[in-house]
C-alpha cells in the first residue's frame, strides 16, 4: 500500500541557490536538511502540504546524482511513495520479479528507503519510504503555503504506464474526460501520464504542479524576486531557469 507522494526530488547545482527560490520566495519550510555520505548528496526535505520537496546537491560527481547533474542538468530526479513498511513491499515486488536497485532498505533523509530501478517503472526512478515514527507530525512546525496537487510523467503509451503502476504499487485510477491522458491517485496528489509529445518528447518526470493557499501572495513574492513566469488566470507556469530546472506550475485551484 502507497500512502502517499512521500516526496519528489531535484537535483540542484548548491542548496544554498536552491534555497533562494524554494525557501525564500515559494515559501517552502525546511523540515530537515543532513549530508548523506553514501549517496554522495547533501538533501534537504521542504514541506509542500502532505508531501514534500527534496532538494539534492552532489557532493561526489561520480555518484549517482553528481552523474545526473553533469548529464542532465538541474532537475526533477525521482519521485518517492510512503508505504508503511519498505521492507514487506520489496519482498513482494521481488516475488512479482520487480528490477530494483536496493534489495534490503537503507536509512534516508525520508527513514528506511530503497530504490526501484527505472526499468521497472516506465522510465521513472522510484523510492519507497517508511518514515520513522511520529515524522508525519510535524508539531510546532511551519505550515506550508503551497501544497502539491500532481507530478506529470511523459511516456510513449499512457494507458500501459498506468497499468504498469497500478501493478506495481495499486494506484486507482481517477476519473477524467478521456483522451490519451491517464491520472492515478496518490493520496491527496496525483500521477498525471501524458504522451510524450505533450512532454517535448520528454519520457519519465517532466513536470510538477502545486496549489498556492495564498495566490496573491506568492504572485507579490514572485514578483519581487523578479521570478520569470507565464501568468494565466489564476494560475502561474515558471520558467525552469528560475525553478533549477523544474517545470512548475502553481495554481489557486484544486
Amino acid at each position: 500500500m502507497m500512502r502517499r507522494i512521500h516526496h519528489v526530488g531535484i537535483v540542484v547545482t548548491r542548496l544554498a541557490d536552491a534555497y533562494r527560490f524554494y525557501r525564500e520566495t515559494l515559501g517552502l519550510p525546511l523540515w530537515k536538511e543532513a549530508e548523506l555520505p553514501d549517496q554522495g548528496v547533501r538533501a534537504a526535505l521542504l514541506g509542500a502540504g502532505d508531501s514534500e520537496i527534496e532538494l539534492l546537491e552532489p557532493l561526489d560527481p561520480s555518484s549517482g546524482v553528481g552523474r545526473f547533474l553533469a548529464k542532465r542538468g538541474e532537475g526533477l530526479h525521482h519521485l518517492c511513495f510512503e508505504t508503511p513498511d519498505v521492507g514487506e513491499a520489496l519482498t513482494a515486488l521481488r516475488a512479482k520479479g520487480v528490477e530494483l536497485i536496493d534489495a534490503t532498505p537503507r536509512d534516508g533523509l525520508a527513514g528506511r528507503i530503497a530504490f526501484l530501478h527505472p526499468r521497472a517503472c516506465a522510465g521513472v526512478l522510484v523510492e519507497l519510504a517508511t518514515p520513522p515514527d511520529g515524522a508525519d507530525a510535524r508539531q510546532g512546525e511551519p505550515a506550508s503555503p503551497l501544497r502539491l496537487k500532481r507530478l506529470v510523467i511523459g511516456t510513449r503509451d499512457p494507458r500501459e504506464t498506468s497499468r504498469v503502476f497500478q501493478s506495481l504499487f495499486g494506484l486507482p485510477e481517477a476519473k477524467m474526460n478521456g483522451g490519451a491522458r491517464t491520472m492515478l491517485a496518490v493520496g491527496r496528489g496525483a500521477l498525471l501520464l501524458v504522451p510524450r509529445e505533450e512532454a517535448g518528447g520528454t519520457e519519465g518526470l517532466v513536470a510538477l504542479s502545486l496549489v498556492a493557499l495564498d495566490f496573491a501572495a506568492l504572485t507579490a513574492a514572485f514578483d519581487r524576486a523578479g521570478i520569470q513566469r507565464l501568468r494565466g488566470t489564476g494560475e502561474v507556469t515558471v520558467e525552469p531557469r528560475s525553478s533549477h530546472g523544474v517545470h512548475l506550475h502553481i495554481s489557486r485551484f484544486d
